[in-house]
């Protein structure tokens, strides 16, 4: 059984359509990047994974079961924007996770969070912009999930904290577990990529192997990207 299977998946707003005919399997232990220009649907597909939004047509299949209580178990999401509450300090959304999420390692987190020479006892409010992001990805990486599906996690960030986000998503998902990329900054990621989807105007226009892409285009996936969307 796949890890995640979409089947003849689309979405529609306002009788507009958002998504096409989206087919799609994501295998386990892999990283997967979910690459297209902002507006292509990345975002949109992975609400609907984490069934944040209802399809209009197809079907979504998370382990052989539809996207719901039990999906929301072994997902680990880190949406596109920031959600944590400014007046918490660190300690306290630790806290939270904690006891909202029975596959979190407090112990995993706080060790990160000592690499990051963070006191715990800072509220949010204090943070820069790239501290909360590496916050937020600590929050989503310190569970044991199955899947990890990262929304835009290196936009407005520096290069350096780049950098550490990636380095952080390579050391700290589980075994067998696969992990989900948006983005559209390709050159910052492909080289963690095991598998390359390639999203435009809401629809699938190209599934590879990461290696077997570049090999058969003899380009980066950032060369391809941009061919691509002549970017």
């Amino acid at each position: 059984m796949e890890l995640l299977e979409c089947k003849h998946l689309g979405k529609e707003f306002d009788h507009k359509p958002i998504l096409k005919d989206i087919n799609l399997t994501i295998p386990r232990g892999k990283i997967v990047g979910l690459l297209g220009k902002n507006g292509a649907g990345k975002t949109t597909l992975i609400k609907l994974i984490n069934d944040l939004l209802t399809p209009t047509s197809g079907e979504i299949r998370i382990e052989g079961e539809k996207p719901g209580v039990s999906s929301k178990k072994i997902i680990s999401y880190l949406p596109e924007r920031t959600y944590l509450e400014k007046n918490m300090t660190i300690k306290e959304v630790i806290h939270y996770f904690e006891e909202f999420y029975e596959n979190f390692h407090t112990e995993k987190a706080l060790q990160l969070l000592q690499d990051l020479d963070l006191d715990c006892n800072k509220k949010i409010s204090q943070m820069s912009k790239g501290m909360q992001e590496k916050l937020q990805l600590i929050l989503v990486m310190s569970r044991e999930a199955k899947l990890y599906i990262l929304d835009e996690p290196l936009g407005g960030v520096d290069p350096a904290t780049r950098d550490y986000i990636l380095d952080t998503i390579l050391s700290n998902f589980s075994e067998g577990a696969s992990v989900i990329i948006s983005t559209h900054l390709i050159s910052d990621i492909e080289r963690i990529l095991d598998e390359v989807i390639l999203m435009k105007e809401g629809e699938i226009v190209l599934t590879s192997s990461a290696d077997e892409l570049r090999n058969k285009e003899k380009q980066s996936i950032d060369e391809i990207f941009r061919r691509y969307f002549k970017c």
